[in-house]
């Protein structure tokens, strides 16, 4: 054909060429980013999940690994003091930490929040949040096909208190599987995203407020995402709103269909939709704000992690703004 045009887009598969009846798969997966969490200084931390490690970005924009093996980190975010608080899991890996951990930055030194609820190990902790006073709050899924392994009876949210007393504060009939999570500034209200692949499972976000126990209740719907991917990870800006990873180009399997497009959605707190910030690859997973007065966002999804400028200032425990 020598220079003739050619319509691209119309070309179909060289049938000819493949095995009958084959379809492209994926052979492995070798870097998965999640929990993006922002320090004093700029720098990024990143789980990769399939490669096993946390992955550190300077300000300047030089990518090193932070700690490797990681125990398959997923959900990140730091406490008031600075320190890194990492979710365990088993997602890519059944020889992940199942626990929640604490690192001391500067010395890399990691101390263990929690391993074990009533003497079972966790089944996969996943996206974590500390409050104002102190407190951790994270969430257990399971998204694994091994559920031989699990011995808690139940996929639910904990919250551990400053003297280290974990309390298991909400379970099924609640959420039926928790995910992503965010506590408001005055420590007052506690969102968790519900997130269930299976067909009518839940795709929706919660609501529920907090007592001075730190005791869940009054839940309300936020956001239903019906059919389509619901959230992942979330973030709240200064002025409440949240912020949230959602949403898939092709669906995964017959429990999901493509009515949330791929990107981070913007909600009111009551959830009144404000818009969606579109991401160009499958899977977005989390998203956090940092640089000067928080005013960067930060978007990981599959190898990728996303950066945009925002006019409004994120919320974050620490560091402070200023």
């Amino acid at each position: 054909m020598g220079g003739a045009r050619i319509d691209f887009a119309a070309l179909g598969a060289p049938s000819t060429l493949l095995a009958p009846e084959s379809s492209l798969t994926v052979a492995s997966a070798v870097c998965f980013l999640e929990g993006p969490a922002v320090d004093d200084e700029g720098a990024l931390y990143v789980s990769d999940i399939a490669g096993n490690r946390i992955l550190r970005r300077s300000a300047a924009g030089e990518v090193a690994t932070f700690r490797e093996p990681s125990g398959r980190a997923n959900g990140n975010t730091f406490d008031a003091r600075g320190r890194l608080v990492t979710c365990e899991g088993t997602e890519q890996g059944l020889d992940g930490g199942r626990r929640v951990v604490r690192s001391d930055r500067t010395t890399g030194a990691v101390e263990v929040v929690t391993d074990r609820f009533e003497g079972r190990r966790y089944n996969s902790p996943n996206d974590v949040v500390v409050d104002p006073i102190g407190r951790i709050w994270f969430t257990d899924p399971y998204y694994g096909e091994h559920r031989e392994i699990l011995e808690q009876d139940a996929e639910a949210v904990y919250r551990v208190d400053p003297d280290g007393t974990v309390a298991r504060v909400l379970s099924q009939l609640e959420v039926e599987r928790p995910n992503g999570l965010a506590i408001t500034p005055d420590g007052r209200t506690l969102y968790i995203i519900d997130s269930h692949g299976r067909p009518g499972g839940n795709r929706k976000l919660w609501a529920f407020d907090l007592d001075d126990d730190g005791t869940p209740s009054g839940r309300r719907l936020v956001v239903d995402f019906g059919r389509g991917r619901g959230g992942d990870g979330m973030r709240l800006d200064e002025r409440g709103r949240l912020w949230v990873a959602a949403g898939i180009a092709r669906p995964r399997h017959a429990g999901e269909d493509a009515s949330v497009p791929a990107g981070v959605y913007v909600f009111e707190p009551d959830g009144s939709p404000v818009g969606r910030i579109p991401i160009p690859e499958d899977v977005v997973t989390n998203l956090a704000f940092g640089g000067p007065g928080r005013r960067t966002l930060y978007v990981t999804s599959g190898k990728t992690v996303y950066r945009l400028p925002v006019a409004v200032p994120g919320y974050a425990l620490w560091p402070p703004v200023g």
